[in-house]
């Protein structure tokens, strides 16, 4: 018997040498397989089906796969093991991710300037000519801490076990790298890279960093580190970089990170005589409100619904994801990504279903599903299940009652804001009138404004600092009031009201 066995993935073609025994799991995420739940058995993000070998049913797959499922072969890659030469059938695609092109005033300087996104989802990387603020290349990638879970508490949790911090920082570490090697590879500049300024939230800062996260995952929820934290990139091993000095830009308070701060760069928030907000519905939801006044912040614990992960049938907003749900003379319509067959549903188009479920008296007013057997099929083999419907609730409830709150803290209401922005991919693509709908977003139709992504715009503007340098986001800071939801007086009501979807809309 051999130490290494083979694993065949289909339609793809390929061959996988890997060690007798290795889990699926550490090999199957480069090849399109998600892990919504991080691997812990409880949702069915990571389904192959098993063409040729053997793989035992585990009790996990027996709780979320049907017997007829079973019976066909498929297993969740999360819970097998390679002990035997292996076919597997699995389903590889594009993902989406959003850059940002736009134009901006700026003091010319030398050199070159990389600028970072650092999601929970997605990570991206643009070179920038810093005499000309042209951007001179974009790289882009899923974060590959995706394979520990989709949300920022999956990565928290894993982090505190044993050597699950060193892992989640050295994976972020090693990818942003790689596209910042990428980008200077293929970039037609010959200047060096002098300066890199990276934005991401609080769990994502502190893991780049090497702080530990324990303290994010329990009450008070508050970390042990979150300002400016600056290195040089040969300390990371980015040889390419050179010695460009490394900007990880400061947080603003418990789980708004320094994304958020960009995004108050971006919209020049800091600077507005109105009242403007910021949101950005990613996994981890961030609020933020106010003017050159004053401003105040909050994250709330939407979950991972906004990117469909919990969703029986939730994928990102990527080939095969049904993107858009509407009625048309009486039928129900999807638009597919990739205008292929549907295999899954990603935020947006669970937005648009419900909101259309809710017109259609398929989902009452108090989230209850009122199809047959359980399930609402909106392109089949796509279903919205009562678990789908409550998982959105609880995210839009929560998105809701934060809103109220700030509004409340800085002696508003809805009818104050000049302006909301929409953060993020999801906030991009989100329909406003579904978002309405639902409850998420209660603001008129036309203040809304997708922003695209405001945090990589925001570490773009950072690489041209004013004469203040650094002391521009110190100030900064001082303007913005953190909120912690949980401990604020009324949230818990509000929470609870926001859970109803509203009554019937005409029209």
């Amino acid at each position: 018997m051999t130490d290494f066995v083979h694993i065949a993935l289909e339609p793809l073609g390929q061959v996988l040498e890997v060690q007798r025994g290795t889990p699926l799991q550490d090999v199957l995420f480069d090849y399109g397989v998600e892990f919504p739940c991080g691997g812990q058995g409880t949702c069915r993000g990571c389904r192959v089906k098993l063409l040729r070998g053997s793989l035992a049913v585990t009790p996990e797959e027996e709780q979320i796969l049907t017997p007829d499922e079973l019976s066909e072969g498929w297993r969740l890659a999360c819970r097998g093991r390679a002990d035997a030469d292996l076919a597997l059938e699995i389903e590889q695609w594009e993902t989406v991710i959003l850059g940002d092109n736009s134009t901006f005033e700026f003091t010319p300087r030398e050199g070159l300037g990389v600028a970072v996104d650092l999601g929970t989802t997605t990570l991206v990387t643009q070179l920038v000519d810093l005499a000309t603020g042209h951007v001179l290349g974009v790289r882009s990638a899923v974060n590959p801490q995706v394979v520990y879970g989709s949300d920022v508490m999956s990565r928290v949790q894993f982090s505190v076990k044993e050597g699950g911090a060193r892992r989640l920082g050295e994976a972020i570490r090693g990818k942003t790298g790689e596209l910042i090697g990428d980008l200077i590879l293929h970039a037609a500049a010959t200047a060096p890279v002098s300066e890199i300024v990276i934005v991401g939230n609080t769990v994502m800062h502190n893991l780049f960093c090497g702080i530990d996260v324990e303290p994010l995952s329990h009450v008070p929820f508050e970390p042990v580190r979150d300002g400016l934290e600056i290195c040089r990139a040969s300390d990371l091993g980015w040889q390419p970089a050179g010695d460009a000095e490394v900007r990880f830009l400061p947080c603003l308070g418990g789980f708004v990170g320094s994304d958020i701060l960009g995004g108050v760069l971006a919209t020049r928030m800091h600077e507005s005589d109105a009242l403007i907000g910021l949101v950005d519905l990613g996994t981890n939801g961030e609020i933020i409100c106010g003017n050159r006044e004053r401003m105040a912040c909050a994250s709330t614990a939407a979950g991972p619904a906004f990117e469909a992960g919990r969703i029986s049938m939730g994928m990102r907003a990527s080939t095969g994801a049904v993107t858009e749900v509407r009625v048309e003379r009486g039928r129900l319509l999807c638009r597919v990504a990739g205008n292929v067959a549907p295999r899954g549903i990603c935020g947006s188009g669970l937005v648009d279903a419900v909101a259309v479920g809710l017109d259609l008296g398929v989902i009452a007013p108090s989230g209850r599903l009122m199809a047959a057997g359980g399930a609402w099929t909106v392109a089949h083999p796509v279903a919205i299940t009562q678990a789908d419907v409550r998982e959105l609730q609880l995210a839009k409830a929560a998105i809701a009652a934060g809103i109220r709150i700030l509004l409340g803290r800085l002696g508003t209401s809805h009818s104050g804001v000049a302006r909301l922005f929409l953060a993020g991919a999801f906030g991009n693509y989100v329909n406003r009138a579904s978002a309405s709908r639902i409850g998420l977003i209660d603001f008129p139709e036309e203040i809304v404004k997708p922003a695209g992504n405001t945090a990589l715009l925001g570490a773009k503007l950072a690489l041209f600092p004013t004469d203040a340098g650094d002391g521009d986001f110190v100030r900064i800071r001082q303007r913005i009031e953190h909120i912690s939801l949980a401990a604020e007086p009324g949230f818990e009501d509000m929470y609870v009201e926001e859970m109803r979807f509203p009554g019937f809309s005409a029209g």
